[in-house]
């Protein structure tokens, strides 16, 4: 069953000689536990799409629906609604909350939502430690490295039940071991069904996907199925890990 659907969708920025087509008809389907990658040069419109697919930013023209339900249609505090309780997203630049430790930071939307202080904080928690982060789950932001901002974040997008997770640059800030172990947490929320399109420049990091999806101009150029996962070749030793 389909979770996300981008039928025909185009962006253009700006008016007359200042128009730009940062997306031109864009046809995508992303199923329910299934890993998409979205790769192409800068420009080519990877984050324009991630933010329409997010519900951030409307599309000039088209249709974008989000567990059947057309979302260029609702409203504005529905959307606000879908993207807190059904919608995991990864920014570039974190956005994280200052004023909050990591374990808060990643409980929030739990909170939001709407479970108690208690429960939120221990799920937050298991989020922090399958990342390696237990030991920094009452820092800061300002006191956390760049690398380690970006895992709470991650952490952040895949706690709770969130059915479609949106990621910009997941592994931008991490070394080899931390980005390999935020593919793995990717994966195991797409083995419980959750929906997931990464924008990403890394072709290690795409390799993870189920298929990947070239940009160029704002057009889908291209589309392959990688020969295998790392996962894969590595063996049952490589489960990943339950969240």
């Amino acid at each position: 069953m389909s979770m996300l659907e981008l039928r025909r969708v185009s962006k253009v920025f700006g008016e007359g000689s200042t128009e730009v087509d940062a997306l031109s008809n864009i046809d995508l389907t992303i199923e329910r536990g299934s890993l998409v990658a979205i790769m192409g040069p800068s420009g080519s419109g990877k984050s324009t799409l991630l933010t329409i697919a997010g519900t951030l930013e409307l599309p000039t023209s088209g249709d974008v629906l989000i567990d059947r339900k057309n979302v260029v249609a609702m409203s504005r505090d529905d959307k606000a609604r879908l993207r807190r309780r059904t919608i995991g997203y990864v920014f570039q630049d974190f956005n994280l909350l200052a004023g909050l430790t990591a374990v808060e930071n990643v409980a929030l939307p739990l909170e939001l939502d709407g479970m108690s202080l208690k429960q939120a904080r221990a799920h937050g928690m298991a989020a922090l430690e399958e990342l390696g982060l237990a030991d920094r789950a009452q820092r800061f932001p300002d006191e956390l490295s760049g690398g380690e901002r970006q895992r709470v974040a991650i952490a952040r997008a895949v706690v709770g039940d969130r059915s479609l997770l949106l990621a910009d640059e997941p592994s931008g800030a991490l070394d080899s071991v931390n980005g390999e172990a935020v593919m793995r947490m990717i994966l195991a929320a797409c083995h419980q069904g959750v929906a997931a399109l990464v924008v990403t420049h890394d072709a290690k990091l795409a390799s993870w996907a189920d298929r990947v999806i070239f940009l160029r101009d704002g057009v889908a150029v291209d589309e392959t199925l990688p020969p295998a996962r790392p996962e894969d070749l590595l063996g049952s030793a490589t489960t990943p890990p339950t969240l």
